[in-house]
């Protein structure tokens, strides 16, 4: 009898442990490789900012330039008409002050409009954007300033010979000139060339032209 009750009691210990191996036996589940949505969110890169703040030419737009910034090939740019300003008033650049460059368009001509001034006068001219030839010109130096401008005096001969040098292709022929007395005295005259018409005055103590006017003519 005993040795039943310890045969039954061996055999319900064993099917106790077979009980605690199959449960702590069983396998785990693995975990996912997959990322949960929420991590799949916070894990996507972000779309690089790169191209809108790379130079140009490096996949970014760039500052992009200013229209009109450069003429036409052929033409003639603001910096050039100034140039071309200066130099038929025979203003150094360094004197030029609250100078104003601008496109315009006179009697159906595209033109830049210059403007500068100095301290012993103001000065105007129209350039013309096709060819930088001069189709307007207006200004008027300071008779006190002569003398300190420096110069010689010119005869009328010598004073035609002046305006020529200002208006290319023109002839001495071509100016009448003549002499108005007056206080210091001044040589005045005009030119028609070439479908403009010019006016101006002469010192005749400096040989500087104090008075320059030019009108395109139709």
């Amino acid at each position: 009898m005993k040795r039943n009750l310890w045969l039954a009691a061996l055999f319900a210990g064993l099917l106790l442990s077979g009980c605690r191996i199959e449960i702590h036996s069983a396998p785990a589940p693995e975990a996912s490789q997959e990322p949960s949505p929420a991590a799949q969110s916070s894990s996507r890169a972000e779309p690089s900012s790169q191209t809108e703040n790379s130079p140009a030419g490096e996949g970014g737009a760039g500052p992009s330039a200013s229209a009109g910034s450069a003429a036409p090939a052929g033409e003639t740019d603001s910096e050039a008409a100034l140039a071309i300003a200066l130099e038929n008033a025979g203003t150094p650049k360094a004197d030029a002050r609250n100078v104003k460059v601008e496109r315009d368009e006179e009697n159906g001509v595209s033109v830049f409009q210059v403007e500068f001034e100095t301290e012993y006068g103001d000065y105007d001219f129209e350039i013309a954007a096709a060819n930088g030839e001069i189709v307007g010109a207006d200004y008027e130096v300071d008779e006190e300033w002569l003398d300190r401008l420096g110069g010689s005096p010119v005869t009328l001969e010598e004073a035609k010979g002046i305006v020529q040098g200002k208006v290319s292709g023109s002839r001495t022929e071509d100016i009448q000139i003549w002499e108005e007395g007056g206080g210091r005295g001044r040589f005045e005259g005009e030119l028609f060339h070439d479908g403009m018409k010019y006016e101006f005055e002469i010192d005749p103590n400096t040989g500087i032209i104090f008075d320059w006017n030019a009108d395109l003519r139709e």
